[in-house]
């Protein structure tokens, strides 16, 4: 498990969802800045960061609305640290949890050296990602139908697809 450890003078940890974001923005020493719930969009974003911009560092879990964050993050050549998902669930997962409380400990993760971090997609990458992140669901009736729980992985369907190809591919003009 590798952590992000750099140094930075803000550390804004994102509690994301669909519609809503908690934001929390610590400095250096640990106080906390600026501790408010936005809407995900994001002027709002950008609006509300605006005076912490200079060495700042954003985090956020490795959840399915990450990657508009990433890609504003990366055009605006702000510092970007995906969480990981799992990790950060068994780093700071209690009792008492809301999105006030998820952000501040993001920050306080990212602050500490303890973020645990995920790998952060290109963005030309992200299609097939979430491709072979999808479950397979055959639909079929009859004798040939396969039961789910006889589906084989995913790669053994592709190396079987592969399999009838061509190594090379010959076009006459």
């Amino acid at each position: 498990m590798k952590f992000y450890i750099k140094q930075h003078r803000f550390y804004c940890g994102i509690d994301l969802h669909a519609n809503a974001m908690f934001v929390c923005v610590l400095d250096s020493t640990g106080e906390v800045v600026l501790h408010k719930n936005i809407p995900t969009r994001p002027k709002a974003f950008l609006r509300l960061i605006k005076p912490y911009r200079e060495d700042l560092v954003v985090g956020c879990e490795c959840m399915f609305t990450w990657y508009w964050l990433a890609d504003l993050c990366a055009n605006e050549e702000i510092d970007f640290v995906l969480g990981h998902a799992l990790y950060m669930r068994a780093i700071h997962g209690g009792k008492a949890k809301n999105d006030k409380i998820d952000s501040h400990k993001i920050a306080v993760l990212l602050r500490g050296g303890s973020f645990p971090v995920a790998y952060t997609y290109p963005k030309k990458m992200r299609a097939t990602r979430d491709l072979l992140q999808r479950p397979i669901i055959w639909r079929a009736s009859g004798p040939n139908s396969m039961p789910i729980s006889k589906i084989p992985p995913l790669s053994t369907i592709c190396q079987s697809l592969w399999a009838g190809l061509p190594s090379r591919v010959s076009v006459e003009i």
